[in-house]
């Protein structure tokens, strides 16, 4: 789909936790193939939002034990980001999809473009070129 993000830095990608939306309208969709990519290109590693939204043990003890939490929410109403606080998980990196310019709607034919949009701010965020 998008073309893969790229990686260069001295950072331990274990020690990094993707954690994005992926609800019901493109941005969603967006910010959760952003985590795919990055998670295929080695920058972090994708994690589930719905465990920790179910009050895994595992899962939130693990969130808590990361470096980083690089949290993706598609649009304002901040799904990503209010179920990591509910857990007492706290974010170091954040982005909003919408936030950089792509507009919600419930349009599934993602854009390459969008994709590698938001993996650059991520990439951006986390000092990584």
């Amino acid at each position: 789909m998008a073309e893969n993000c790229t990686c260069s830095c001295s950072c331990d990608a274990s020690e990094i936790l993707i954690i994005p939306c992926s609800g019901a309208s493109n941005v969603g969709q967006i910010a959760n193939q952003a985590g795919v990519e990055l998670t295929k290109a080695v920058v972090g590693k994708m994690f589930c939002l719905a465990g920790i939204g179910g009050h895994v043990e595992s899962f939130v003890e693990s969130a808590k034990g990361a470096k980083r939490i690089v949290a993706i929410d598609g649009c304002p109403v901040q799904c990503a980001k209010k179920t990591l606080e509910h857990a007492g998980v706290t974010i170091t990196d954040y982005v909003v999809v919408t936030e950089e310019g792509i507009k919600k709607d419930h349009n599934f034919n993602l854009a390459a473009e969008d994709i590698n949009k938001i993996c650059a701010r991520i990439r951006a965020s986390l000092g990584i070129s």
